[in-house]
């Protein structure tokens, strides 16, 4: 039956799974694409698109796996059987301690774990409900969970640089420029099998409830996995590389993006009616643009920039830097007028009623899209930043033609990333929310029980949104904050972070993907061989966050709902009886 005496605290639940999936979208997302963005691989509305798209089909399609475990493994919910609606309490007390926590990171631009928020204010909630001795602990509980956060960040970086390391060797190193492009275009062919089958492995492997694939047989599920690569592979080769080949190796500046719908008739076309490439022309973009410290592209091998250290030494008044200093200022002085004027229009149109309400919606959910992230992260000076230069000065600069080919590589594995982060981050919202769903609907407990498909779009919904509208803060504070960002390292950290998601996904484990995304970027810019090459400032400071994010989180949702259980009621009895 359904507990009508308690609509509001449903309807409360729903509000703040709202802002916490908006959260998630908001500080999470920017792991998933902030590698793609600060490379210039993809501009940041494209980023928004395939996030919209990704995070959501994830969140529906795979994501009731993992909302199990936020929902169940945490806290022994049988304790609550004798008093269903106390559960129903301490699930939405959890999700308000954990959305009020994101909101305060969000806004201060911590990319915090949205994994430790939910389980920490889950914990929180529900010591002040039943005490600790209810909580599981032990490796079939908490303990498997929070050792995944430490795990997380090394399985990560240990896969993300054994890939760099290959391509680092194997492509971008090589000295004789034409090997390095025929390394590269014989490389990226197997890359987009290895990634589409860990896609496919996603939502096949173990099966995805909610597309009734749990009893495919072991030989259905290896099919699919390497059947699904196996077609990506074969189209692959017949539109795009003979695309990229011609594009890259034989200087076609004539071809267009949509020149790959016609791709197959590349492969038998001459290469001697390329008309002369036009002086000046520019093949491919400069992907570390505004980020070259006294360098210049030859086009021809990797240029080692350790030398700018010396330059600077030797020139203590740099007018280069003078000029960076200058326009960091003027840019940082037009965007906070920009965000005043923003608002002000905001909520001009707020004002003027519902019937301008649909054009400001909209507004608000594009509002993202202007943003220049790259700009933002080099041109921004704080506490965090700190030597930015140096740090870059530690890595090299490949060849644009090569960074081209991982480019377009680099938007396929920011997709799978940005499925595996909606698969498995998801359940931060949708576990209590669907908790106290089943809890309203029926005042039963129950350990076991299907995610209804629409908590999953509901929040999936709300995620989207959150990353259209303020991913873009913590976006600026990741990428070339970390390291020096371009294609084959954006490449690597990311099919990293999604193997290590996947596996996590597929286990249960509801890991951290900033965890993972930012392990995977520490142990790439390492393999500069230089420990200068990473921002360590910033990278404390995303330490800090995971270290608060738990305890704060359940401080705020255990004092919450122990205020409410414990409040004084009936003449004098201070203990709730729902």
């Amino acid at each position: 039956m359904v507990l009508a005496q308690f609509d509001y605290i449903f309807a409360i639940a729903m509000l703040f799974a709202f802002l916490d999936a908006w959260n998630i979208g908001a500080n999470d997302v920017a792991n998933s694409f902030a590698s793609s963005v600060s490379s210039r691989s993809l501009k940041y509305w494209q980023a928004m698109v395939l996030a919209g798209i990704c995070e959501f089909l994830g969140a529906v399609l795979v994501g009731s796996r993992v909302s199990d475990t936020i929902r169940s493994k945490i806290v022994d919910v049988q304790v609550f059987s004798d008093e269903p609606a106390v559960l129903m309490l301490t699930m939405t007390c959890a999700l308000v301690g954990s959305s009020t926590w994101l909101t305060i990171a969000t806004s201060i631009g911590m990319p915090v774990s949205t994994t430790h928020s939910i389980v920490g204010a889950v914990i929180g909630s529900s010591i002040a409900a039943r005490g600790a001795k209810n909580i599981r602990w032990g490796w079939d509980g908490v303990s498997q969970i929070i050792a995944s956060w430490f795990i997380a960040p090394l399985i990560a970086g240990a896969f993300s640089s054994i890939i760099f390391l290959i391509s680092k060797y194997g492509v971008l190193e090589v000295k004789d420029i034409n090997k390095s492009i025929r390394n590269a275009l014989l490389l990226v062919p197997v890359m987009v099998f290895a990634t589409f089958s860990i896609l496919t492995m996603l939502i096949v492997w173990k099966g995805s409830p909610s597309l009734h694939l749990d009893d495919l047989s072991t030989g259905a599920t290896v099919g699919a996995i390497f059947g699904v690569g196996g077609v990506a592979l074969i189209l692959y080769m017949l539109f795009f590389y003979p695309v990229f080949a011609r594009k890259i190796q034989h200087n076609d500046w004539t071809l267009k993006w949509y020149s790959v719908l016609w791709g197959p008739i590349y492969w038998f076309k001459p290469v001697s009616d390329i008309p002369p490439m036009p002086a000046g022309h520019q093949l491919v973009i400069d992907y570390y643009e505004g980020r070259r410290y006294g360098v210049t592209d030859s086009g021809a091998a990797p240029v080692e920039t350790s030398s700018v250290d010396s330059q600077t030494k030797e020139h203590p008044i740099d007018v280069e830097n003078v000029a960076v200093e200058v326009q960091s200022n003027s840019v940082l002085a037009t965007e906070e007028k920009s965000e005043q004027s923003t608002r002000q229009l905001w909520w001009s149109l707020f004002k003027q009623g519902p019937k301008q309400w649909p054009y400001l919606f909209w507004l608000v959910i594009s509002h993202g899209f202007t943003k220049d992230i790259i700009n933002s992260q080099v041109m921004d000076k704080d506490m965090l930043t700190g030597d930015l230069q140096g740090m870059h000065s530690k890595s090299k600069y490949y060849d644009n033609r090569v960074e081209f080919l991982y480019s377009l590589l680099q938007a396929i594995t920011a997709s799978t990333m940005s499925f595996a982060h909606g698969a498995n981050d998801i359940a931060n919202a949708t576990g209590p929310l669907a908790t106290v769903y089943l809890v309203w609907r029926s005042n039963t407990i129950s350990s076991k029980a299907d995610v209804p498909v629409w908590v999953l779009c509901y929040a999936a919904g709300a995620l989207v949104i959150g990353c259209w509208t303020y991913g873009y803060n913590i976006m600026r504070n990741l990428g070339n904050k970390l390291i020096l960002q371009s294609p084959s390292r954006g490449f690597s950290i990311e099919i990293g972070a999604a193997v290590t998601t996947v596996m996590a996904t597929q286990l249960a484990i509801p890991i951290s993907t900033t965890q993972s995304a930012v392990g995977a970027t520490v142990f790439v810019g390492l393999m500069n061989m230089d420990l200068k090459g990473v921002n360590w400032r910033m990278v404390i400071w995303c330490y800090l966050g995971w270290v608060v994010t738990l305890p704060v989180a359940g401080i705020i949702a255990g004092l919450l709902n122990a205020i409410i259980l414990h409040a004084p009621r009936d003449g004098g009895d201070y203990t709730m009886r729902i």
